[in-house]
């Protein structure tokens, strides 16, 4: 008997260091160093209301707003995941066909990639600079807004997430539209 009391007292102290103890220094660290980050990268709008997180993508579908990535999981944060579907599937085809005519790309003005294909997580809240460029004339003539003006509020919000190493630039689309809805 002394023994299974000595074993069950180990085995809590161990518990109560590694997964109690663990995960509290780690949670301390994080809220020392990033605590925005640490909290889930909130985005508060004007009204003081969270409006969303610079790290989870939104689904957009009004044409007066930038559009993100298709996303397999329904941008639902609770549960990241791809579709798992071979590329010969009818369901991505029909997805394809469907983003193809959302967009009114043709063989002429062909959809940047990243507008049609799904990140692997399904919540990625970027897309490319060429991505949002492709939207700036339906959002533009939704908004009665001058071309250029649209561009050049892409142009202020893309960003090299490598720094200046990476020649590609992506653009947050939640924050882009927040842009977007302070301007009109």
């Amino acid at each position: 008997m002394q023994l299974l009391l000595s074993s069950i007292r180990i085995a809590a102290a161990t518990m109560l260091i590694c997964v109690a103890g663990y995960a509290t220094a780690v949670w301390a660290v994080a809220q020392a160093i990033a605590p925005d980050t640490a909290n889930g990268s909130l985005i508060v709008g004007a009204s003081g209301q969270v409006v969303g997180s610079r790290q989870v993508a939104q689904a957009f579908t009004e044409p007066r707003y930038f559009w993100p990535r298709p996303s397999a999981v329904d941008y639902d944060g609770a549960g990241a995941g791809g579709s798992n579907k071979s590329p010969t599937s009818t369901d991505i085809a029909d997805r394809g066909r469907d983003l193809v005519e959302r967009y009114g790309a043709t063989s002429d003005n062909p959809l940047p990639a990243d507008l049609a294909a799904a990140s692997g997580a399904g919540l990625d809240p970027h897309i490319s600079e060429e991505g949002a460029l492709y939207q700036v004339s339906r959002i533009a003539e939704a908004r009665g807004l001058d071309r250029t003006q649209v561009e050049g509020l892409v142009y202020r919000e893309a960003f090299s997430p490598g720094g200046f190493m990476t020649p590609d630039r992506i653009v947050n689309v939640l924050e882009l539209n927040i842009a977007l809805d302070a301007i009109n």
